[in-house]
C-alpha cells in the first residue's frame, strides 16, 4: 500500500465522528441510499449468511413514528435517512440462497474447507439447531449485523456524509410500530445525512492501554 493511499484511508476512519445534529433540508435519493446499503451489505459474516436486514426510514410520517421510540432524539427526524439495523436470528435459512447458485454452477471452491456443500449445510443447521435455547442465534445476529452497521457508517463518510449510531431506543416498541417479524431483532439505529453542527470532540484511549500482547499476564491486574 502506498503511503498516500494509506494516509487517505486512515483519514476516512479518523474523520468519521458520531453526529447528533443534521441538516433537515438535505435529502438523499432512494438510489443513493441503496448504494450505501449495498456497501454495508458487503461486510463479512459467519458462513457468508449475511445476518442483517435494513429498515430505511425516509418519510416524514415514519420519522415522526420513530421519534418517541428513539426517546425524542431529533436526529431521526432531521437526518436524511435513519437506517434500523436488524439482526437475523434465523440466518441459517439464507444458506440455500447464498450457496445454491454457485453449487449449481459447479463452483466447489465456494465452500472452501468443506468436502461437500452437504457437509457445510449440515454444520450450519447443527449450529442453529443446538442453539435454539442458547444465546448463539442472538449473538450471531448482533455480531454480524454490527459489522454491516460499521461498514455503513464508513460508506457514508466516504460519500461525504455524516452519521450517528444510536442504541438508545425501545427495541420492543420498534418491532411493534414497524411490524418487524420475530425472525429479526433490532440492533441499532444509524442516522445519515449532512451535519448541521460538528460532532462533539471525544478522546480515545492510547493503544498501549487497549492492546494485550500474546495473552494476559496472570500476575498483572489490568484496568
Amino acid at each position: 500500500m502506498s503511503s498516500t493511499m494509506q494516509t487517505d484511508n486512515f483519514t476516512l476512519f479518523r474523520e468519521r465522528h458520531s453526529v447528533r445534529y443534521f441538516d433537515a433540508s438535505h435529502k438523499l435519493s432512494e438510489q443513493e441510499i441503496k448504494e450505501l446499503l449495498e456497501i454495508a451489505g458487503s461486510a463479512p459474516s459467519s458462513w457468508n449468511l449475511q445476518h442483517w436486514k435494513f429498515v430505511a426510514i425516509t418519510e416524514a410520517a415514519a420519522k415522526e413514528k420513530l421519534l418517541p421510540i428513539a426517546n425524542g432524539q431529533k436526529q431521526v427526524v432531521d437526518a436524511s435517512v435513519t437506517i434500523a439495523i436488524l439482526g437475523d436470528l434465523e440466518a441459517n435459512r439464507n444458506a440455500e440462497s447464498v450457496y445454491g447458485p454457485v453449487i449449481r454452477a459447479g463452483l466447489e471452491d465456494a465452500y472452501s474447507g468443506y468436502n461437500s456443500h452437504q457437509i457445510l449445510f449440515a454444520q450450519i443447521e447443527e449450529a442453529y439447531a443446538v442453539s435454539e435455547s442458547s444465546s448463539y442465534r442472538r449473538d450471531e445476529a448482533i455480531r454480524n449485523a454490527s459489522l454491516a452497521a460499521m461498514q455503513l457508517m464508513l460508506a457514508a463518510k466516504a460519500n461525504g456524509l455524516d452519521s450517528g449510531p444510536m442504541v438508545g431506543f425501545d427495541a420492543d416498541a420498534f418491532v411493534k410500530a414497524f411490524n418487524v417479524p420475530p425472525r429479526y431483532v433490532p440492533i441499532l439505529l444509524v442516522a445519515i445525512g449532512k451535519a448541521a453542527k460538528p460532532a462533539r470532540a471525544t478522546s480515545r484511549f492510547p493503544v498501549e492501554r487497549t492492546v494485550i500482547w500474546n495473552g494476559f499476564d496472570p500476575d498483572t491486574t489490568i484496568f
